[in-house]
């Protein structure tokens, strides 16, 4: 049993003034691993105080020495992998091979923020006007608990590339991996109030955030309406808000499409992260002519998916979360059939050999149209809906019905058309013919998907304020 009791503050670990603890829920066994205390509102002010005092200094910190801070935290991150990916598959119920990607990942993004920074320029010229881009200041970086580390340090490495100083706030349901980050960077060296963590919940520690002066850009992942909820309190003080949101990602695959590759590739995009991702292909648009075909596919391929403990390293899906994320798919499973949707795999239930855990089988439908709920709203777990379409402008019409817009996919066996398509769809980033991001690119949606970007230039952009000093003639 692990007990955590501290937050990150100012350079130490400090006892917490917030009195509500929380079990740390091991989701493939149902057994408590652990404690977290959970911060409060004057915790939250703690930390906003040492990341005020730390921002004076830091902002005026030369290329060279945050290039060598960058360096400093990758390696440091790098030393915790194995204690990352083990808290990931603990807590959090991620597959072994899942987990390790984490781990890594964790370390990568302030390797990949370094590139950036090295050849970034912060002062140009337009006409008589020189350009500088400056820090934004103090920023509050709230993590969700379904990429906990990845997402701390993305965005951590993006801060402190620009000179900001900052306040984490990760979820309260990944006490214990964002512990373990948190650990990796103190062990890093960093200047005390730089960097500072505090658990807690939404309501108390996360509104202080959204809602302090001295915060001046809050960056947010997580769901749509909390996203929303926090870019209305930050609006009293003007902070930058980018916020990442819910997805509904379609993955169309044109009737060209070689069936054998695109519907497994389109399956795996879908069951991602034990199908509790943002950019999940959980719209899966094939043409009405070869849905046969894609079910009999679908059906082996399913029935070929192992579904087991996290820490074999055949499972290829895990548990979902917690209780509560299984009961929520739960009901998603069971609205789809009283909708009308059939079954092509799957069901309610746990998967055969499973009595405790939150496993779910992982469950496509067919026959789904666009006003059932499972078309509609994010599930976050391992449940697809396959819709037929007629033809290639009622493929775009369909994967463009929808509030939400962050990612999707197109297969195609011409490169060339792929493009085209994916050039029609509302969202933030669109894979052609793979399922693999390009972590350089600007991440992030449009429509109720978030605002703003991050990843590479633009994430490095986003913790920065343009000034335009214009010289006389």
């Amino acid at each position: 049993m692990r007990t955590i009791d501290t937050s990150y503050i100012d350079g130490s670990f400090v006892a917490v003034s917030g009195t509500e603890n929380l079990d740390i829920v091991n989701p493939a066994t149902e057994t408590a691993i652990g404690t977290l205390r959970l911060g409060s509102r004057r915790d939250a002010q703690r930390a906003i105080d040492a990341a005020s005092r730390a921002q004076a200094r830091f902002s005026r910190t030369t290329k060279r020495e945050r290039l060598d801070l960058l360096r400093a935290l990758a390696a440091a991150v790098l030393r915790r992998s194995d204690d990352i990916r083990d808290a990931t598959i603990a807590e959090y119920g991620a597959p072994l091979g899942r987990a390790r990607w984490i781990s890594q990942y964790a370390s990568d993004c302030f390797s990949l923020t370094a590139e950036v920074l090295t050849d970034y320029e912060f002062s140009h010229r337009i006409g008589d006007a020189i350009v500088l881009m400056e820090p934004v200041g103090v920023s509050a970086l709230f993590a969700p608990w379904n990429a906990a580390a990845g997402t701390i340090c993305s965005k951590l490495a993006s801060a402190l590339a620009a000179g900001c100083a900052c306040v984490v706030k990760p979820s309260e349901f990944a006490g214990l991996q964002a512990h373990i980050v948190a650990e990796a960077i103190h062990d890093a060296g960093l200047p005390a109030g730089l960097v500072n963590f505090v658990n807690g919940r939404g309501q108390e520690v996360g509104d202080e955030l959204a809602r302090h002066p001295r915060i001046a850009r809050a960056s947010f992942t997580g769901s749509t309406p909390t996203g929303k909820a926090i870019a209305g309190s930050a609006v009293e003080s003007m902070k930058r808000v980018s916020l990442s949101l819910s997805g509904k990602a379609p993955a169309i695959i044109l009737d060209d499409a070689d069936l054998a590759v695109a519907v497994p590739m389109a399956l795996r995009a879908g069951l991602q992260n034990n199908g509790q991702a943002c950019i999940a292909a959980t719209r899966i648009l094939v043409p009405v002519s070869k849905i046969d075909e894609v079910k009999a596919i679908t059906r082996l391929a399913i029935d070929a998916l192992k579904v087991g403990l996290p820490t074999d390293p055949d499972t290829e899906l895990g548990p979902l979360a917690s209780r509560a994320q299984f009961e929520r798919v739960q009901r998603f499973i069971a609205g789809g059939i009283e909708q009308g949707a059939t079954l092509v795999a799957g069901g309610l239930g746990r998967p055969d050999g499973f009595d405790r855990g939150y496993f779910v089988r992982p469950t496509i439908f067919g026959n789904v149209s666009r006003d059932m709920e499972i078309f509609r709203e994010e599930i976050f777990g391992p449940v697809i809906s396959i819709v037929c379409y007629r033809d290639e402008d009622d493929a775009i019409e369909l994967a463009n019905d929808t509030v939400y817009g962050l990612f999707a996919y197109v297969w195609s066996g011409d490169p060339a058309r792929a493009q085209r398509v994916a050039r029609e769809l509302r969202a933030g980033e669109v894979l052609t013919n793979r399922i693999a991001p390009e972590l350089r690119a600007p991440f992030g949606g449009v429509k109720q998907s978030g605002l703003g970007r991050e990843f590479g230039v633009y994430g490095l952009e986003s913790f920065l304020e343009a000034k335009s000093i214009v010289e006389s003639p």
